[in-house]
């Protein structure tokens, strides 16, 4: 961690390995924010302090109590493994512990090459309630199934019926799996709990491309259904500890496997015909690396790089990450859009305007700008001209604020291209959508 000085505060810059680099610049917490929290706890290469033993839940920001159900409310505490396996090897007792964990209808988180994912058996209904309790996660989101092997997918789907939309499906999976690539095909009868698919014919299904997510899945022996392993609405984790402090005492156990690779989530798919993809989620895999792999490219509504609004209520989302509200830190996120200078001015006067008000603020920015802010946390998520660096480090950052006590947060916004129509995904959605042009 290097530091120097700047207007009087220390700035700090925080290596997470493969999650990439962001430096921060944070004040001290002052008198009347807040609650003080527990004892620091290692967060990458900096000590950060988490609250403990509370939940954090926004009505306005995710589904309601009723569309929760009882089971979210009312979730047993119970004791949390924590296994720790060598994703260079990754094999061993802590594994097969994990796995066991598993086969016994257990719920198990673990890292993938996007996030971590919070796993359970696929076609045991009882095992994937534990999943929407644990989340807190509303009963109409449908969950991604994981798999080791192409293989498996004849147990779970049935063929493409458009002409040749299953020749496309498979080139497409021949070419990017394992990878943050996500199929919505046909599912076959009774091959998974429809809790899994939310009632849907369909079920979303990919492979990851993660040493322990694949050594994990093949030892259970259990196509894996695996959402986000965090609270419903919270920033996805990209680190075992980011697991343990959602949900630590909500489920059975954590394989540790060092952090996760592109840290957004996987780009989800429908396919056409035989020449068209639908997507329904932006994530790893560009709509420029579909295209170069010789697929025509179209876009739900939801999920169109000008897209602002979410699924309007009543209507069940087609595949995750479509309907509700997700990744929003505790404090208020409003996106800021417009040129540097204006974006930096605009900034200016509202941090000005939250502090006349006792309120600890945050910006969100990228490495060319961020000198320009002063706040009480500055966060430069990563260089625009390296927008994956900004994806591996987003959800890092919005929990970096959260464990400051910011209050109020603006953000920088980038060109919704390539990996950067992802970025926007999911920072418009932690901020509810609030934007201002200047």
């Amino acid at each position: 961690m290097a530091s120097d000085r700047r207007r009087g505060r220390a700035v700090e810059t925080h290596t997470t390995g493969r999650q990439g680099r962001f430096s921060s610049e944070c004040g001290p917490r002052g008198a009347g924010h807040a609650a003080k929290p527990s004892a620091p706890r290692r967060y990458g290469d900096k000590r950060l302090c988490f609250a403990r033993g509370r939940v954090w839940y926004n009505r306005n920001k995710t589904a309601s109590e009723a569309e929760l159900g009882e089971t979210t409310l009312n979730t047993p505490v119970r004791p949390t493994t924590l296994w720790r396996v060598d994703a260079a090897a990754p094999d061993g007792e802590p594994l097969r512990a994990a796995a066991a964990r598993l086969r016994d209808g257990g719920t198990v988180a673990f890292p993938t090459e996007t996030v971590y994912g919070l796993g359970a058996d696929a076609r045991r209904s009882e095992a994937v309630e534990r999943i929407f309790a644990a989340k807190g996660r509303p009963s109409d989101n449908p969950l991604i199934v994981h798999v080791a092997e192409r293989a498996g997918l004849a147990e779970l789907t049935l063929p493409l019926a458009a002409p040749g939309a299953q020749a496309l499906a498979d080139r497409l999976m021949e070419r990017f799996w394992p990878g943050p690539l996500t199929f919505v095909l046909p599912v076959r009868p009774d091959a998974v709990s429809p809790r899994v698919t939310a009632g849907l014919d369909t079920v979303a299904v990919r492979m990851p491309a993660h040493p322990v997510a694949l050594a994990l899945i093949a030892a259970s022996g259990c196509p894996l259904a695996a959402p986000s392993a965090n609270r419903s609405g919270r920033p996805s984790p990209t680190l075992a500890s980011h697991v343990r402090d959602d949900l630590d005492g909500r489920i059975d156990g954590i394989v540790d496997g060092g952090p996760a690779g592109v840290g957004l989530e996987s780009t989800v798919v429908e396919i056409l015909d035989g020449e068209t993809v639908r997507i329904l989620r932006p994530g790893g895999i560009t709509a420029e690396a579909l295209r170069a792999a010789g697929a025509a490219v179209a876009y739900d509504a939801v999920a169109a790089p000008e897209a602002a609004a979410g699924v309007s209520a009543g209507q069940a989302p087609r595949s995750p990450g479509m309907k509700y509200a997700h990744y929003a830190p505790r404090g208020a996120l409003q996106l800021v859009r417009g040129e540097p200078d204006a974006v930096a001015a605009w900034i200016a006067a509202a941090v000005r305007e939250a502090r006349a008000r006792g309120e600890r603020t945050g910006v969100l920015a990228f490495d060319e700008h961020a000198a320009r802010y002063d706040a009480d946390c500055v966060l430069a998520v990563g260089s625009l001209a390296r927008l994956d660096t900004a994806a591996h480090g987003l959800y890092a950052a919005l929990r970096a604020f959260d464990a400051q006590g910011v209050q109020r947060i603006w953000a920088e916004t980038c060109p919704e291209a390539g990996i950067g129509h992802a970025y926007m995904n999911r920072l418009s959605k932690a901020a509810g959508h609030a934007v201002v042009c200047v």
